[in-house]
Order: C-alpha cells, then structure tokens, then sequence
C-alpha cells in the first residue's frame, strides 16, 4: 500500500472511532437521563398533578375545586414572593464587601416565616376544599397534603418533622 492509501485509510479510522466514541457517550447520558426521570417518577410522594386529579372528579364539583385551589394558591403567593426577596436580599448581602451575619440571619428568618406563612395558606385551603367533597373525591384529592407539606397534621418534608420525638425501637421479641 502506498502512504496516501495508508493516510486515507487511518483518517477514515480515525473518523470512525470519533464516531463511536460520540454514540457512547451519547448512549451513556441518555440512560442516565432515563434512569433520573424513571426515579423521579417512583418517588412515593409523588402522584398524577393535582389539575388531572381534579379533572377526573365530579363534573359539578370540578369547576369549584379548581377556583378554591387557584383563589388559596393566589393567597399564598405574596408570602412566597416575600420569602423568595428575602433570600434575594440575604445572597446580596452576604456577597457584599462586608458582612454582617445578624442582617443575614434577619433576612433568612424572614424567608423562613414568609415560607411558613404561605405554606399554612396553602394547608388551610387545602383542609377547607376536601372539608367539601365526598369521599371519593376526598380520597383522590388527598395527595394535595402530602404536596404542601402536611403529614398527620405536622409540617414535613424530605425529613419528615426534625422536631418530632425519635420513633419507638421496635420490638425485640
């Protein structure tokens, strides 16, 4: 073979195996995408959304649920435009050439309150819609709670509610 058929023949190598490297790692992130996406979607807190829920109830109560939810959502909504300032105000500070830790810790507590206040809107609208409805669609409205944090009538969250009392060890015998 002369050294232009070899030079052909070892960039048409090379043009492969860049091929097939890209389909790879291509591969790769795509199955790992999937991979999130399926365990984002067996998460146990997670059901179908809410509107599909409310779409599959009662025709006549459908419409009056859906007002309740966006009337308790629109009233919660300045609490959490407060939190989500606050913390604005909290990042502005802290990355200032001077820090003051007590303006700091002020702002994240406001946040903090902001976001309770609004997720207690949202839980008290939540208990007076399902007060409403039958019980059927009381039960298939039911994961709304679990959404906004209420679990057996206390906040909770990733870590349930970190000041609860440690569980009974269980039995021994």
């Amino acid at each position: 073979m002369s050294d232009r058929w070899l030079k052909i023949a070892l960039a048409i190598s090379v043009a492969l195996n860049l091929f097939a490297a890209v389909a790879g790692v291509t591969a790769w992130v795509g199955a790992r995408r999937a991979e999130a996406q399926i365990a984002d979607q067996r998460r146990p807190d997670r059901g179908p959304p809410i509107l599909q829920v409310v779409d599959q109830m009662d025709p006549a109560k459908r419409a009056e649920v859906r007002e309740a939810l966006r009337a308790s959502a629109l009233a919660a909504r300045p609490d959490f435009d407060a939190a989500r300032a606050a913390r604005r105000q909290a990042q502005e500070a802290a990355s200032g050439d001077t820090f003051d830790q007590a303006r700091v810790q002020t702002l994240m507590e406001q946040s903090r309150l902001a976001e309770m206040r609004g997720r207690a809107r949202l839980e008290s609208g939540a208990l007076e819609i399902l007060s409403g409805l039958s019980a059927a669609d009381r039960k298939a409205l039911a994961p709304i709670l679990t959404r906004h944090g209420v679990k057996g009538g206390r906040r909770g969250g990733r870590d349930g509610d970190r000041n609860a009392p440690p569980p009974p060890p269980p039995d021994a015998g």
